[in-house]
């Protein structure tokens, strides 16, 4: 995740070599899709495919063994920083730990709190965390729009810090105990201890005076994300509306107030799809590291797959390899 995040939708065309699709022709089609330019310090971290064409017949998920002449492909490009990537790589790697894959952040996330059915209806994933807020738009089962806003829980952690004259780490347990997002949820009879700076006493103020800190912010934050919504063109197809998820989205009044700028439906989501430890994990805090896992299974399951179909019996493995370096080359 982070700021140097990018992404764009593209397409390829190639012809279908033997008027059917095979292997060959979708790994064709999706390098011709992913011939764009990017800057020198950006590398493609995902090639999403969204749907392919083949001729005039368009939404076509899985064009394998299809008959044709034309084939189409259209995709979701995310790149990132390179140093970035590197930098996680080796944070990992001097934990004794080997870097398997790297996948963004709300795309993980989204393998552990979206179903299916609103993948396929629409919907806007957002994943609250502390440096950034991450969204994600799906719509007819496949990746549309990703970006990302550098607002998320670290600045209204900051935000109460200032108004509150009180350390940063203490502001963020207040935070947590004690915030809303929505002031009118708050009673003014509900009184917080607020720990002062160096020797100072500790303060008391009323649980509201602190939502009509955090509520701006919030509000903020929610606008930006309709305004980025509304710039990508998906606003009118998101029939399921939002999904929040991230640590910083399940403050009290979150999601009422959400409700209130969106005007469409608003759900907080927890991982989903797990067993053991439920209780524990049945948190938002945790989706993008339940999401990693799932993913890490799924790609694992892949591999398993495809390795099944390498080591069954070829009749002629050589004359298939030639085959095939042939239709590259000629």
């Amino acid at each position: 995740a982070g700021s140097h995040i990018k992404s764009l939708n593209s397409h390829g065309i190639v012809a279908i070599r033997d008027r059917e699709v095979n292997p060959l022709d979708l790994e064709r089609v999706i390098d011709a899709a992913q011939a764009v330019p990017i800057p020198a310090d950006q590398k493609v971290l995902h090639i999403l495919p969204q749907e392919y064409v083949i001729d005039s017949q368009d939404g076509i998920k899985e064009p394998m063994g299809m008959s044709g002449v034309r084939l189409e492909a259209k995709v979701h490009l995310v790149t990132c920083a390179s140093n970035a990537a590197m930098n996680i790589e080796r944070c990992v790697q001097r934990c004794g730990l080997q870097v398997e894959d790297i996948i963004l952040e709300q795309l993980a996330s989204s393998y552990a709190v979206l179903t299916e059915d609103e993948k396929e209806l629409g919907v806007c994933l957002v994943d609250v965390g502390g440096g950034t807020t991450d969204i994600a738009v799906f719509t007819q089962g496949a990746i549309r729009h990703t970006a990302v806003i550098p607002i998320a829980g670290d600045q209204v952690t900051n935000d109460i810090a200032m108004a509150l004259r009180t350390p940063t780490e203490h502001a963020n347990e207040i935070k947590i105990k004690y915030a809303c997002a929505l002031a009118q949820l708050a009673r003014p009879d509900e009184i917080i201890k607020v720990p002062s700076v160096g020797d100072r006493p500790a303060r008391q103020l009323s649980r509201q005076s602190l939502a009509e800190v955090v509520e701006p912010r919030y509000d903020e934050l929610f606008s930006l994300i309709q305004a980025e919504l509304r710039r990508s063109g998906f606003e009118d197809l998101v029939a399921a509306g939002i999904v929040f998820t991230g640590g910083s989205s399940k403050m009290e009044g979150a999601v009422e107030l959400a409700e209130e700028i969106f005007h469409m439906p608003v759900r907080l989501a927890a991982p989903q799809g797990v067993t053991g430890m439920t209780e524990l994990i049945k948190n938002p805090i945790y989706s993008t590291g339940i999401g990693l896992l799932l993913y890490g299974k799924k790609q694992a399951e892949f591999g398993s797959a495809n390795k099944k179909q390498r080591t069954e019996p070829q009749r002629s493995g050589f004359m298939d390899k030639m085959k095939s370096w042939v239709k590259v080359n000629f």
